[in-house]
């Protein structure tokens, strides 16, 4: 079989992939645009770039999504707790802006609140994003409820601003696969989910971080991440992936750079605030340590069925186990398979493995998930079905609290939510089931199809294995093992 010339994604003939000519979902779900990507069309001939189409996309589905949580935000947060649950348009933002201080003008980490809470429960960042929003709602003077609602409104703006970050350098990591944003600006969850919490800053800034990696600024990455990790502790994760592949490819300066970036970016960040206020500081891993098991995880499924107890100490230690295992195989598999892995497929891997053996989840967490997941493993059918299991259980969980909240008990009961779970946990299993076959079987990779070898991995791109745990160490990682010769126009779907 012919093997594809050496080269790297950046220095490969730059026409654009169109999906439509490579996923059968695509093609008939372009039917409503008119149809797939024509032999003569012109990618560069409008104004309309796919960047652009893909960001405005973006924008759309996050203003409906907004739409969707109008019953809440004209009265639905404010009178009972059963209604937004039925009405599926719960938002953590208005509630914490009265319990978490922001109303009173109280200083996070600072400021000591009320209850049993005492401090704020979240990293740095993401509690000077939630205190920007609260100046930012300075001017709007009025009752407690019309206050809550600018803080929703203001928080919405900003978190609006990180989508359409985050679409635009998903875009733009893998240079010739740009459509393949399209699955994160079009992901139903994404809508769904955007408002519940402050996690789109994080996604954002791992997506900017993959970006600057996908264009060979390892430095500049680590600090991305750095301030991603200041935000939500997850990012942190995707230093492992990075840490085995420049392993397998010798590209030991590169990620000795990410690392410095991520450690200095995240220092500088909290340093400041655990000098000021360290009991503050505390309180968000003190709270995640002592947390018991919650809504959205097997533990909870475990605890209901068996009627027994699971300490918070011991869940920890239990995940802690299955994440360190999951983490070395993941490792094994990285250093052992037949072709580096391309970098997008790992961490989306171990950002799932993350989040199902964790001990709560909740419903936005789907948002670390989606960019990883069109990156990895970017075709409609599979990334359809996952989110059809993520809609579902969206709907699951707000029924089940509105069955557990509501004296008349309506809604989705104990039997009912716990199927909800499986479905969820079933089709993230499903997506990790069908990227594990793309390592292990290279020619089935949607993205390795054209003679491609890892658009998001920068220095990674094209780069000659050192070292292997399959003796194949000095073997060049691109001419590995590959069934297609060079780029072709597939014109009809293959799977």
């Amino acid at each position: 079989m012919p093997i594809p010339e050496k080269t790297t994604s950046a220095h490969r003939d730059r026409s654009e992939v169109a999906p439509t000519r490579q996923d059968e979902v695509a093609a008939a779900g372009s039917e409503l645009v008119g149809g797939r990507f024509g032999r003569w069309a012109r990618p560069g001939a409008s104004a309309l770039t796919p960047v652009r189409v893909i960001a405005l996309t973006a924008i759309g589905m996050f203003a409906l999504g907004m739409v969707q949580k109008l019953p809440c935000y004209n009265w639905a947060w404010f009178r009972g707790t059963s209604s937004q649950y039925t009405h599926a348009c719960y938002s953590d933002i208005p509630h914490l802006f009265v319990g978490r201080g922001f109303a009173d003008g109280l200083v996070p980490y600072v400021d000591r609140l009320g209850g049993d809470m005492q401090y704020l429960e979240y990293p740095v960042l993401t509690g000077l994003f939630m205190q920007v929003a609260s100046w930012l709602t300075l001017p709007f003077d009025g009752d407690l409820m019309y206050r809550e609602q600018m803080y929703w409104l203001v928080n919405a703006a900003l978190l609006m601003a990180c989508t359409a970050v985050l679409a635009v350098c998903t875009a733009r990591t893998h240079r010739r696969r740009p459509w393949d944003a399209l699955l994160v600006a079009l992901a139903p969850a994404l809508a769904l989910t955007a408002t519940i919490n402050w996690d789109l800053l994080a996604v954002a800034l791992t997506a900017a971080a993959m970006l600057m990696w996908s264009r060979g600024r390892a430095l500049a990455c680590g600090v991305l991440l750095g301030l991603a990790t200041a935000a939500k502790f997850y990012p942190f994760l995707l230093l492992g992936p990075l840490l085995v592949l420049c392993w397998r490819a010798g590209k030991w300066r590169a990620f000795g750079s990410a690392l410095l970036g991520a450690v200095g970016a995240w220092l500088a960040v909290n340093v400041p605030v655990m000098l000021l206020a360290p009991e503050g500081w505390r309180k968000f891993y003190s709270f995640n340590r002592e947390r018991g098991i919650d809504f959205g995880s097997f533990w909870l499924i475990i605890t209901q069925r068996s009627g027994t107890e699971i300490t918070a100490g011991a869940v920890n230690v239990y995940g802690m186990l299955l994440v360190l295992l999951a983490s070395a195989g993941i490792a094994v598999l990285a250093l052992a398979a037949p072709r580096r892995p391309r970098f997008a497929q790992l961490a989306f891997l171990l950002v799932a493995v993350f989040i199902v053996t964790n001990k709560v989840y909740s419903p936005q967490y789907v948002l670390w998930l989606i960019p990883l997941a069109a990156l990895a493993r970017p075709r409609w059918r599979d990334f359809l079905i996952w989110q059809g299991c993520e809609v579902l259980y969206f709907l699951g969980i707000w029924m089940y609290l509105a069955y557990t909240s509501s004296g008349e008990k309506q809604g989705l009961p104990t039997e009912g939510y716990q199927f909800a779970i499986v479905l969820h946990l079933a089709g993230t299993l499903y997506l990790c089931a069908v990227v594990l076959r793309d390592i292990l079987m290279p020619e089935r990779d949607p993205v390795r199809r054209d003679g491609s070898d890892d658009p998001s991995g920068g220095v990674l791109d094209g780069a000659e294995d050192v070292f292997t745990l399959g003796g194949s160490a000095g073997r060049d990682s691109y001419a590995a093992p590959m069934l297609q010769g060079p780029r072709v126009d597939w014109g009809a779907p293959r799977e």
